[in-house]
């Protein structure tokens, strides 16, 4: 007997240029965003691409060179980097951790508390890291430890939201053959939701670590420790073959993070 699904007749979707495509509006939309924003933003193209700014532009990077590689001062930045990444490697780990324990009453699994836990993941991801780390200097005074609760804190909210999603987006049949059988909620996630979502999992986390990595870099911005205060403290002085060096640190960090998590994410979905 077939199926009343297989008796119905195929439906194309309707053409790209048509009054019934979603796409079309969709498109259409964005591109009279964009428009409004050219018409609503006063952006002075010509003066910024006139002679004398890319002349002023060209003798401000000329300052730069050649960059301070003296090893004193490599070293700092070198301590500086190793700040770095711990701190974003820290508060990756605390944000995963807090973001296993609220995507659980966060999801739609959980029945009446999800609207209040949702809000508070859009709480913490809404505000920057920026923010959150000038209010935590307050009581965490200067240095990477502000730093690394900001990240936490922020972050937090992000992968919360991610893990909820993915939690609820798991197959059913694994955690519906365990309750037939007894198991309470907390046996359930660990041993049937928890193994087919763990990998994605993963790949949000190493996903947000390189994030935090460029987070972690400007939050010395404020004071929270790293290269970034290392950047700050140069460039307010116009030591510019000293900022030089950092900034490369910089570039070189990201690079080696990228490509480590790259290769972990490849890894686990082998």
């Amino acid at each position: 007997m077939r199926s009343k699904a297989a008796n119905q007749p195929y439906r194309l979707p309707p053409p790209l240029f048509d009054a019934r495509s979603r796409a079309a509006w969709l498109v259409a939309g964005l591109l009279g965003l964009v428009v409004a924003s050219f018409l609503s933003l006063d952006l002075k193209l010509g003066s910024f691409l006139s002679g004398e700014a890319l002349a002023s532009m060209g003798r401000f990077l000329g300052e730069f060179l050649p960059p301070d590689l003296s090893a004193a001062f490599v070293a700092r930045v070198a301590a500086g980097a190793w700040e770095t990444l711990a701190m974003s490697a820290l508060g990756t780990v605390l944000a995963a951790l807090a973001g296993v324990l609220m995507a659980l009453p966060a999801s739609r699994l959980s029945g009446p508390s999800r609207g209040a836990m949702r809000l508070l993941l859009n709480a913490l991801r809404s505000v920057p890291e920026l923010v959150w780390a000038a209010l935590l200097l307050i009581s965490a005074g200067l240095g990477p430890f502000a730093g690394t609760l900001a990240l936490a804190i922020h972050t937090s909210g992000v992968l919360g939201r991610l893990f909820a999603e993915a939690i609820e987006n798991a197959p059913p049949g694994p955690g519906a053959a365990l309750r037939a059988q007894g198991a309470g909620p907390l046996r359930v996630f660990l041993y049937a939701t928890l193994p087919q979502v763990l990998p994605q999992l993963m790949s949000y986390t190493l996903y947000r670590w390189e994030n935090n990595i460029r987070a972690a870099a400007v939050l010395g911005v404020v004071g929270a420790g790293g290269l970034g205060q290392l950047l700050m403290f140069h460039m307010g002085l116009f030591q510019m073959d000293k900022t030089a060096t950092v900034l490369m640190a910089m570039l070189v960090l990201v690079v080696l993070v990228d490509g480590a998590s790259f290769a972990l994410r490849r890894w686990m979905t082998r």
